[in-house]
């Protein structure tokens, strides 16, 4: 990581500078959502970016979700890099026709002939009281699907580095940001600092069990460590970074290693990421586990309104610790 830019940034400004860098650097980068120029976007993203590259470069759009997308696939196979600011990810609903039979097809029924570059970025999560239609996690909706590369960036350096290897990208991107983490600061690299896709990072090192969380969990799975250590266990914690690609080698090591994993997923626990997570360590480590893997993921409803039922809803710290403890055969008095 660049030194230049080490002075911690929140996630939010983070993703800013990464879309400004882009904008300057390549002329073909534009961006397009509801509210992203004069409103600054849902959650101030793309804060001043509309005075700095003007509305041809970032383009305030009806409420359409279907319809921008649309055309920017369409002007991503023309040979220009869109940037879609989808308001929530419980919007992308409206748009999955558009990206699931189209932007994730195109380079495969043409025959390689025409690609579709194109970043679709999204907020999401529960905790803000929003209720059931504004609080869902989609991850493994959108990690389904071949054709897809999904980003799921946890800290400000990798929202930054990984958004400009997103927007550099020949494949369509879904950029996954987490509603929770805006507020998160911490150092980020600078305008040549790229993350690439498929390369997991372990965030704390262990060695009795391996916990594996992505996004907003990594930091509920990194607290429940701090607290498990005080018990005398050392949980490894690792983020994949990527859902499609997954860096499957650095996890299967690590259970190889502690024989115990738990996946921490703010998803519904049914077909969900952490499912499909067990199931690929299941067939890369069966042999080296100890126990059957433990999952915690968010209650299996639609999200509560009311405060207290949403915080039961999601997985805690509390949760992740309960689940290690368990899968380690340990009790604590």
């Amino acid at each position: 990581m660049s030194t230049a830019a080490a002075k911690p940034v929140s996630y939010r400004d983070a993703l800013n500078q990464a879309l400004r860098e882009e904008l300057a650097r390549d002329p073909d980068v534009f961006l397009l959502g509801e509210d992203i120029g004069r409103f600054d976007g849902a959650f101030k993203v793309t804060r001043g970016l509309l005075e700095e590259f003007g509305e041809a470069r970032v383009v305030d759009t009806p409420i359409s979700e279907a319809g921008f997308t649309g055309l920017a696939i369409g002007a991503a196979m023309a040979g220009l890099r869109p940037v879609v600011e989808i308001m929530t990810v419980n919007f992308v609903i409206l748009a999955l026709d558009q990206i699931v039979n189209n932007a994730a097809k195109i380079h495969y029924m043409f025959g390689g002939q025409a690609s579709v570059p194109i970043v679709l970025r999204m907020p999401g999560g529960g905790g803000h009281q929003l209720a059931a239609q504004h609080s869902q996690t989609l991850d493994a909706w959108l990690a389904h699907v071949p054709g897809l590369k999904v980003v799921c960036p946890s800290t400000p350096e990798d929202a930054k580095g990984l958004l400009k290897t997103a927007i550099r990208d020949d494949d369509p991107v879904i950029f996954l940001e987490n509603e929770g983490l805006y507020g998160k600061k911490g150092p980020v690299g600078g305008p040549d600092d790229l993350i690439p896709f498929g390369q997991a990072v372990v965030r704390r090192p262990g060695t009795h069990c391996t916990v594996i969380a992505h996004s907003r969990m990594v930091w509920v799975a990194l607290q429940a460590a701090e607290e498990l250590a005080a018990h005398g266990v050392e949980a490894e914690v690792i983020d994949p970074r990527t859902l499609r690609p997954l860096d499957l080698e650095t996890l299967a090591n690590s259970v190889r290693r502690t024989g115990h994993a738990v996946i921490v997923d703010e998803g519904w626990p049914e077909y969900g990421i952490s499912a499909g997570l067990a199931t690929h360590l299941y067939e890369a480590c069966f042999d080296w586990l100890d126990a059957p893997i433990g999952r915690v993921n968010c209650a299996d409803v639609p999200m509560p309104y009311a405060k207290n039922l949403e915080q039961a809803a999601l997985p805690t710290p509390s949760d992740v610790v309960a689940a290690v403890l368990a899968n380690i055969g340990r009790r604590v008095a």
